[in-house]
């Protein structure tokens, strides 16, 4: 069985109407993106910004009458969608297809992160073998990269550790094949704790060395010596005091998805607690890392 796709570009005030359009004429998914290349980098809470200019891409079966569709999109829509063409697409396991992308991945001298099904060229290697599924976190974003390469460098042995935001458990994950003792991975999406769980079977983690759970799960435990955050730069103000309470003093926080220009905000917000030791930046973004001080106000 194959699909058939249409593609067309509106502008955004346009972009509600062609959805229903769409669905009404029965694809069975629309997706958006970006016609221009005009970045949206962090969203307030609540907001769903939209760029300019916008492509659709919808999803409709094989036998799908082209001309309905067209036919209802001009009656309901006029001029407003342009630039519209199809495609035809065999079926594949579409949820597998990034995988052609995704090759194994260095961090420090011997961290790895591999896809499933494959090897590594590195006989003295420590592997995090993962498959994200719907979950964010493969290694190739800059944030997650750099996180990677902190832990390559700290290896935090016998250490009690938090990922907060932990998308696909790559840094949980990591975290307990470079020596921690246990480690926390939280996160507020279901499919990212799913993920988590999933990746932590496949890298055959003992399960009382990982615990995966929602923030509360965090509720009332011991501070840990390392805090792992990448997630974006408005949570990490909003929930710095939070955050700040679950490391030890002494211990250390290690926090990126934090924008160059954000990176003086998300300091100063810790820094009643938090001493800065480091930040680096790569293509844009930040990691910060910071270490919790005897003398700061709790």
């Amino acid at each position: 069985m194959g699909w058939l796709q249409l593609r067309l570009t509106a502008t955004a005030d346009r972009v509600e109407a062609l959805e229903d359009a769409l669905l009404a004429a029965g694809a069975l998914a629309v997706t958006l993106g970006d016609h221009r290349d005009v970045p949206i980098l962090e969203p307030g809470v609540g907001e769903t910004p939209l760029w300019p200019e916008v492509d659709l891409t919808a999803l409709f079966e094989e036998d799908t009458e082209r001309g309905h569709v067209t036919a209802a999109l001009a009656a309901t829509l006029g001029a407003a969608a342009r630039a519209l063409s199809w495609e035809h697409l065999e079926d594949r396991a579409w949820e597998r297809e990034w995988l052609q992308h995704f090759e194994p991945l260095r961090f420090g001298d011997h961290l790895w992160v591999c896809p499933g099904g494959m090897s590594v060229p590195d006989p003295a290697a420590t592997v995090v073998h993962l498959d994200p599924g719907l979950a964010f976190g493969t290694g190739t974003h800059p944030t997650t990269a750099l996180c990677l390469e902190w832990l390559a460098t700290h290896p935090p042995t016998g250490a009690t550790v938090i990922d907060y935001g932990c998308g696909s458990g790559i840094l949980a994950i990591a975290a307990l094949v470079l020596g921690a003792a246990r480690v926390a991975a939280v996160d507020i999406d279901p499919q990212a704790l799913l993920a988590t769980r999933d990746n932590a079977a496949r890298n055959a983690l003992d399960d009382d060395a990982l615990e995966v759970g929602p923030p509360a799960l965090l509720d009332g435990r011991a501070a840990v010596e390392l805090l792992l955050a990448n997630i974006l730069a408005g949570p990490l103000v909003e929930l710095a005091p939070r955050l700040a309470g679950l490391v030890r003093t002494d211990g250390c926080a290690v926090l990126s998805g934090v924008l160059r220009e954000q990176a003086a905000a998300v300091c100063a917000a810790w820094a009643p607690w938090f001493a800065h030791v480091a930040t680096v930046e790569r293509d844009s973004w930040c990691r910060i890392e910071l270490r919790r001080t005897r003398s700061a106000a709790a």
